[in-house]
This record gives structure tokens, C-alpha cells and sequence, in this order.
């Protein structure tokens, strides 16, 4: 197919589109080893501009490469698996699915089924949706299961006894997948076309199947709060974001019913739950100053010159900051990063009367006149965070570039000079998604602002014995009960650095283990004088016969270097040896991220037993403990308090 003529000019910035070049290695056979630079050219295919159909025509091309060959060039990537199956034909969903995953750098297999097989393959324990490699199950749905069931003079009563059916019927078929298979299954709500309410005539029922259609979907929607790994895809929201639901001659000859642009939209939000099923949630975000959270220039216009409201412009910014102070409240880290002398700033951020977002705010303002890639590494310096957990926002197309080429980690959301879209191109890629919000979520700004103080308190002690001294750390090691199996899960999902195998494991996974009376699932909470940090790591463990399998340790970024995890370890030897076990086993699969504990093991006594260039196995026997940092208080308890204990 001949692509359009506009996609084969040069750009403004003098580039080739990206299509063009995304076709020139397809050309030369390079889409496989070359796979890491496929995510930024498909960031410049920005789905806030409508570009669904250019994803689309990626996704064919890249489509055709199989995971496998992506996996032989760069064998750290992570593959999803996808099995498809719909109540009508949704071949538009593989090239789409493919699209969005790799602006993720994500490569998807996909396991396409046979048309109109959805209830036989969600039954069937045999089929891909339950397989054990499965990541992701997708039952793409639509009001055919409903109106295609109803006699052919039908009333309301008639839709009523039927969805009641179906909505029985899919939640005896999520709890079945939700007990036999082990990835994710993503529903969707049905969007009401026009075409069905407007073969009643009388206006009363009409309405009564639009309120009957919406408790119905609020039934669909229930399920993902019913039954684990169950997600639910609202496909109103997507359907009032703009284009037809279907094209009626393709839903007439081909059996289309969901069009390809609503199911670009889908396969958005498929790849946000895959990216969160990955634990590559962003935790920061960036944001300009200059027409990002207020219109005009602070240098040139003064304080007294800045808009947040009172004109149509300012109430644009204003709406904004509101959104960015929203997602902080939810536990995203804010900062700021932007070409401005300091004092002008922070007198705006404290003084403004028309401003949302104050200085308190953010946990790091970096206002000043030095490249903006190297202040956002110096942010992510301070806050002992990989660039890569950074979401960048900014309405100057240079600072974008620069950011997305000289770091490729940063999400990068372009702004432009219509303020009344920040909030659309901001929300567009779920970057903060996460599967359930835990208490140290809502409190993390509260505890990077702390780890200031901690910062002031290290820059005035003679040594670093007397810093940790005076911090006064207490540390408890017990076994994770309620909200904080959550907290693990998370941890397992979004914790790079001091992870030791970086397995990732859902709620669900981290529940059952935690009931198993053969394994341990212990949390590890963190004080000092500046505040309670909440839960901070944890230890997984099995038992074996008599030795012990620490199958993974897990420490928050946020308080390394302070004692807590030789403290939380060496209780758990502790344990181990008051209970007469012969040993520890522990392993270490090295990634790009956590090579800086690769000696940690070892400096807590443990010796190397098996050694190969994916993972290494040590050992502890147990003999000799090691002694426990002198500044830290430990308490520790390997049972479980009961209610009533």
C-alpha cells in the first residue's frame, strides 16, 4: 500500500517521518536488532493528535517480526503474550496492540482466536486464554451478545431478562478464568449504539434501555472489583473521546462491530494494563513553567504578568496545575524543571494568589539556566531514582527533542501553545498507572519532602557514623498482613535497583504465598526522627526441608544506605538458625539495574555456590551471624498476630 503523500515530507525539524523510517528497516531486515529505537519513533506518532491509523499501519510492519527474533538480538526485553478472543471480528486489534506495546519497547506475541468463540474459549481451560505463558486474556465484547439474542419483536423487558443472563454468564466465566489461569483477563463495557435504541420508537423506552444499559455495564465494571486480575476497559470513555463506534457497512459484510479507531483506543489502554503488569509505572513528573503551568513568561512578564485564571488563556493553566496537583495527591512525585532564575520562581510558587500549585507541592524545584536533561539527572540524583521513572512536560519542542535523545528512558509529553489540550496530551498514556493505590502511595511526597531534612541532617555531620546516629533508625521485620500484601506486590512490580530477581508478582500471587504455611512474605517497615517511611521492603522466602530459599529481597530506593536492609537480613538468619535449619539459599539474577547489590549477599556472609552469567546462587550456613549495624533498633517476628492472639 502507497503510504499518503504528507507522510513522505519532511518534517518541520527537517527529519523524516517516522513511518517512513520505521519502513526503511523493515526494508533492510533491521526492525529486530534495531527494536530499541522503534519506541521513540512511535512517540513522535503522538495518539493525542488522532494518529490511531498511523499506529496501525506500524503495528502491521512490525507485526510481521517475530518476539523471538527481538528476544535474539536484545534478550533483556520483556515479551507480552496476548490471547485475543470476541463476540465479532476484531483483526484490527493485533496490528494496534503491537503498535502501542512497542511505544512501551514491549514486543507482543499474539494469540489470535476463531470468530465468535469467546464463551467457548473462556470455558475452555485448554485454550490460550488460560495458558500458562498467557499475559494478558482479551475478550473484546459488544452489544451483538445482547440485541443478537433478542426475539425478532423485542421490548425492554426482553433486554432486561437478557442482560441479566449474560451479566451471570460473564461472571461465572471471570471467577472460573480467575481460579484456573494466571495472567490478566480484560474485559470491556458494551458502548449502546443508536442503531438499537432508535428501533424503539416511544422516547420512555428509550430511555428506560439507556438506564437499563448502563446498570448493566456497572455490572461489567463490578467484576474487576469482584474477581482478581480481573480489568475491566470502560468503553464509553473511550467512545466520547472522539470518532464513530463502528462503520455500518463493515459491521453488515464483515462482522466489524467495534471500528478500528475505537479499538486503537482499546489497545491504548491494553498496553497501560501491560505496562502496569510490568511494574513500569512512572513515579515523577517533570513540568515546565514558562506556558506549561501558566501563560506567558515569567522573565519577560513579570509575576504581576503570568496568567492562572481570570482570562480564558490563564483558566486553561489553571484547569492544568489542578490535574498535576491531583496525581500528586496520589502519590506521584512532582518537580519542576525550567529556564528561570530561582528567587522570581519560588516568589511565584509562594506568593501568586491565582496559583494551584504551591512550593510545598513539589519535592524538587530546579529552576535555573543549565540544559534541562542535565537538571533532570541531577532531580534524579537527589531523589535516588532512575531517569527512567520520569514523565517529562514541557511546551517547547526543543527541550522535548533533547530530553527524548539524550534520555531515552524519560516519557516525554509534548505540550503545544493551546493550553486547553495539556490536560488530554498529560492523561493520554496512563503513565502513573497502577493496579491499587496503597498508604504509602498517598504519602510518598510527605516522605521525599522528609528525606530533604534527612539530606541537611547528612550535610551537617561530621561523619557518617554520626549522621546515622542521630537519625535514630528503627527497623521491623514481621510477616505482611492486609494492605500490606498490596504494598509487596507493588514492590515486586516497580522496585529496579535492590531487587534481587526481579520477579514481579501480582496481589493475588503475593496472598497465596503469604497463606502458604511453607513460605514467608515478610515486610519491612523503617522510622527515624524525621517520620514513619511505611513499608519499605520485604523478604520472600520457602522453606525447603531443613534449609531456607530466599527467593527475593526487595528494598525502596528511598532509604538505601542506611542500615535497614542488613538489619531486616540478619534477623531473618536469626531466625533461621534459632530454628535449627542447616542453612539460607539465596539468589541474584543480575539486570541492567540492580548491579549495585551484586556484593550485598556476600558482605552479609553468604558464599557463591553456583555462578553462571544469569544468576548466582550463595549460601549462608549459618555458622557465624553477622552482627547487626549499632544504629539501628530491630524488632522482629516471624509469626503472625491474629485478632484474638
Amino acid at each position: 500500500m502507497t503510504a499518503p503523500a504528507a507522510s513522505a515530507e519532511p518534517t518541520a525539524t527537517g527529519r523524516r517521518p517516522p513511518l517512513e523510517r520505521l519502513r526503511e528497516l523493515h526494508a533492510a531486515g533491521l526492525l529486530a536488532a534495531e527494536y530499541p529505537s522503534v519506541a521513540p519513533l512511535l512517540a513522535e506518532l503522538d495518539p493525542g493528535d488522532g494518529r490511531f491509523a498511523e499506529l496501525a499501519r506500524a503495528g502491521r510492519l512490525l507485526a510481521q517480526v517475530p518476539p523471538e527474533q527481538i528476544l535474539e538480538h536484545h534478550p533483556d526485553v520483556r515479551c507480552v503474550t496476548a490471547a485475543v478472543t470476541g463476540s465479532s471480528t476484531v483483526d484490527a486489534l493485533t496490528p494496534a496492540l503491537t503498535a502501542q506495546l512497542a511505544r512501551h519497547g514491549v514486543p507482543l506475541r499474539c494469540l489470535p482466536g476463531e470468530f465468535g468463540t469467546w464463551q467457548r474459549d473462556l470455558r475452555d481451560t485448554g485454550s490460550p486464554l488460560y495458558a500458562p505463558g498467557t499475559d494478558l486474556a482479551l475478550c473484546v465484547l459488544d452489544a451483538g451478545i445482547v440485541f443478537g439474542e433478542l426475539p425478532s419483536r423485542w421490548g425492554v423487558e426482553d433486554v432486561h431478562k437478557t442482560v441479566e443472563a449474560k451479566l451471570e454468564l460473564l461472571d461465572g466465566l471471570a471467577g472460573r478464568w480467575a481460579g484456573e489461569a494466571a495472567g490478566t483477563l480484560v474485559l470491556n463495557t458494551l458502548p449502546l449504539l443508536r442503531h438499537y435504541t432508535h428501533q424503539l420508537v416511544d422516547l420512555r423506552s428509550r430511555t428506560e434501555l439507556a438506564a437499563l444499559w448502563r446498570e448493566f455495564n456497572a455490572g461489567i465494571l463490578r467484576l474487576a472489583l469482584t474477581h482478581q486480575r480481573v480489568h475491566v476497559v470502560d468503553m464509553d470513555v473511550l467512545a466520547a473521546e472522539g470518532g464513530p463506534v463502528r462503520d455500518p457497512r463493515l459491521a453488515a459484510y464483515a462482522k466489524v462491530h467495534l471500528g478500528e479507531e475505537l479499538l486503537g483506543r482499546y489497545a491504548r489502554e491494553a498496553g497501560h494494563c501491560a505496562r502496569t503488569l510490568l511494574g513500569r509505572t512512572k513515579k515523577v513528573l517533570v513540568v515546565d513553567l514558562d506556558n506549561t503551568l501558566w501563560d506567558g513568561v515569567l522573565g519577560d512578564d513579570g509575576a504581576e504578568g503570568i496568567a492562572v485564571a481570570a482570562t480564558y488563556r490563564g483558566e486553561a493553566f489553571g484547569a492544568f496545575q489542578r490535574t498535576v496537583r491531583q496525581l500528586g495527591s496520589q502519590g506521584v512525585l512532582l518537580a519542576v524543571c525550567s529556564k528561570n532564575d530561582s528567587e522570581p520562581v519560588l516568589q511565584v510558587l509562594r506568593d501568586h494568589p491565582d496559583m494551584v500549585l504551591r512550593e510545598q507541592d513539589f519535592v524538587r524545584v530546579s529552576a535555573n539556566w543549565e540544559p534541562k536533561d542535565g537538571n533532570l539527572r541531577e532531580i534524579a540524583e537527589r531523589l535516588n531514582l532512575g531517569a527512567d521513572s520520569f514523565v517529562f512536560a514541557d511546551d517547547s519542542p526543543f527541550e522535548c527533542g533533547l530530553v527524548a535523545s539524550s534520555l531515552p528512558g524519560v516519557a516525554v509529553v509534548r505540550l503545544n501553545e493551546e493550553p486547553a489540550l495539556h490536560i488530554e496530551r498529560l492523561l493520554a498514556d496512563g503513565w502513573f498507572d497502577v493496579r491499587e493505590l496503597t498508604a504509602e502511595d498517598r504519602g510518598r511526597t510527605a516522605q521525599y519532602r522528609s528525606d530533604a531534612e534527612r539530606r541537611t541532617l547528612l550535610d551537617s555531620a561530621g561523619s557518617m557514623e554520626d549522621y546515622l546516629r542521630d537519625l535514630d533508625v528503627r527497623v521491623s521485620v514481621s510477616p505482611a498482613s492486609g494492605h500490606e500484601l498490596n504494598r509487596v506486590s507493588q514492590m515486586t512490580l516497580r522496585t529496579n535497583q535492590f531487587n534481587m530477581t526481579t520477579q514481579r508478582l501480582q496481589p493475588d500471587a503475593v496472598r497465596e504465598q503469604a497463606h502458604d504455611p511453607d513460605r514467608m512474605v515478610l515486610a519491612v517497615r523503617s522510622q527515624d526522627r524525621f517520620g514513619d517511611n511505611g513499608v519499605v521492603g520485604a523478604l520472600l522466602a520457602a522453606r525447603r526441608q531443613d534449609v531456607l530459599h530466599l527467593d527475593n529481597m526487595l528494598l525502596s530506593c528511598r532509604v538505601f544506605a542506611r542500615g535497614i536492609e542488613q538489619a531486616a537480613l540478619g534477623a531473618l538468619l536469626a531466625h533461621a538458625q534459632q530454628s535449627g535449619l542447616s542453612g539460607v539459599q539465596a539468589r541474584y539474577l543480575p539486570t541492567a539495574k540492580n548491579h549495585r547489590v551484586r556484593g550485598f549477599y556476600p558482605s552479609m556472609g553468604f558464599a557463591a555456590v553456583q555462578e553462571s552469567e544469569t544468576e548466582v546462587l550463595f549460601r549462608h550456613d549459618l555458622c557465624e551471624l553477622p552482627p547487626p549495624p549499632g544504629h539501628v533498633t530491630l524488632t522482629a517476628s516471624f509469626v503472625e498476630e491474629r485478632p484474638g492472639d
